[in-house]
């Protein structure tokens, strides 16, 4: 059987073409996702067809096949480019599971400058939403806690950020930054959490061409970008313990390499990094390595939840029915009595993020210029004494029950779409996903 039999019967489209000049020209038609390109092309040398390819189309994977066995090529060829380096003559199912291999690496690439995409739109939000909202604290804690970053932000020491997710980490580390020495110059976050375990490493230390399979030209890093600035790592347990000890040389050393480099680059960032995991749980677990978390604890600080401070929950309020109303080019709705108190009983296991969504929600409805009971999310309409109850449980509604509750709250309001779901959450999709599978919540059926 041919290989374009044999690819067909497995349900590929394939093109196909015998010489080198035919074969590009489909290629440029066509824009394959894999290319399996033989060496001994009738009119040019297929290490020359491969170094065109990857210059004029670098994203399409190229596994080679060739009759000549020899080490030399293949190395060549992986040099240039290439995903793998098969010999004639070869099993069918190896063919196979190459192939499978490269579309599987291909996707994950791609998938890496989408997320990277995501990210920096992302960033781009976050900073104008905070640019509008500077901290302005009301109760004794915050303001307690705002006097510490104040002390501690003109320092370089490491500061660890915990609390709930959505109680304004983000903030206060921007805070930390522009409160610093290092305030004219960047700031850069990253999210453990929103890129997959094998992507991270590249994202963080960066890379040089050639490093890997699909590195088709240098990338610096988060860490060179943050390069005389604050390096900022949210979610930061999620990061997979054995790049937590790399990383840990690079705060113990201040001196990294990227992927693939043999040079030592300077690392001179301040580092503020965030978690909402429990600091018990994850060293327990063995998520957070004990010698990373030492490191990165010089200074704690804990950020209480939302349903601790909800004397500040009237002036958030006032400040998002202003930001979301001039969105909508509309005036800025008032809040009847009844519908502030019903903002205040309800617990708010999302935390500032969950009022923010709450209050976009409630302006988008506002009747003649007013917010009353009728224009709140569903989960807000409950009598008020049912929120004061559920706010007042004992142990049995813990954090994780609440984060749970909310989750699957979030999933009612949007059908289980999960990508709106982790909207209105205001956590990533990827993290959305671990936390189901935490909970271990699969399906509306299943709950």
């Amino acid at each position: 059987m041919t290989i374009e039999a044999l690819l067909k019967r497995r349900g590929y489209e394939v093109a196909t073409a015998s010489t080198a000049s035919a074969g590009l020209q489909l290629i440029q038609k066509w824009h394959p996702a894999l290319v399996l390109l033989d060496l001994g092309l009738p009119d040019a040398d297929g290490r020359e067809v491969l170094r065109k390819l990857r210059k004029d189309q670098p994203e399409v994977e190229v596994l080679i096949l060739t009759a000549n066995d020899s080490l030399a090529n293949a190395i060549d060829c992986i040099k240039l480019g290439a995903f793998h380096f098969i010999s004639k003559p070869y099993a069918s199912e190896e063919l196979l599971n190459l192939m499978a291999q490269a579309l599987e690496h291909r996707r994950l690439q791609a998938e890496s400058v989408e997320l990277r995409q995501q990210s920096a739109q992302l960033e781009k939000r976050l900073q104008a939403a905070e640019a509008q909202l500077s901290p302005v604290f009301h109760s004794r804690s915050m303001l307690q806690l705002d006097e510490l970053v104040k002390r501690v932000a003109p320092t370089d020491a490491n500061v660890l950020l915990v609390g709930e997710s959505g109680v304004g980490k983000e903030v206060f580390a921007t805070r930390l930054h522009e409160l610093s020495r290092r305030a004219a110059t960047s700031m850069v976050k990253l999210n453990c959490a929103a890129f997959p375990a094998n992507m991270i490493e590249g994202e963080l230390f960066g890379y040089v061409k050639g490093a890997f399979t699909g590195a088709v030209s240098d990338f610096p890093g988060m860490i060179r970008q943050a390069n005389g600035g604050t390096l900022f790592l949210d979610e930061v347990a999620e990061m997979p313990p054995d790049l937590q000890t790399r990383f840990l040389r690079v705060l113990q050393e201040r001196e990294y390499r990227p992927l693939g480099s043999t040079r030592t680059l300077k690392a001179d960032f301040r580092l503020v990094a965030a978690t909402n995991r429990s600091i018990r749980e994850a060293l327990g677990s063995g998520a957070l390595r004990q010698d990373f978390y030492y490191r990165l604890n010089t200074f704690q600080i804990e950020i209480p939840p939302l349903r601790e401070r909800s004397e500040e929950i009237p002036s958030l309020v006032k400040r998002f029915c202003s930001r979301f109303a001039s969105r909508q080019g509309m005036p800025v709705p008032e809040v009847e009595p009844e519908a502030m108190e019903r903002l205040l009983a309800y617990p708010w296991p999302g935390n500032i993020r969950e009022l923010q969504n709450a209050v976009e929600y409630s302006v988008i409805l506002a009747a003649k210029g007013r917010i009353g009971v009728a224009q709140l999310p569903s989960e807000l309409r409950l009598p008020s004494a049912v929120h004061g109850a559920l706010a007042g449980c004992g142990p049995e509604l813990n954090l994780e029950t609440q984060e749970k509750r909310a989750i699957l709250q979030a999933l009612k309001e949007t059908h289980w779409n999960k990508k709106r779901a982790a909207g209105i959450l205001g956590i990533q999709r990827a993290t959305l996903y671990a936390k189901l599978a935490k909970y271990g919540i699969a399906s509306a059926e299943g709950v």
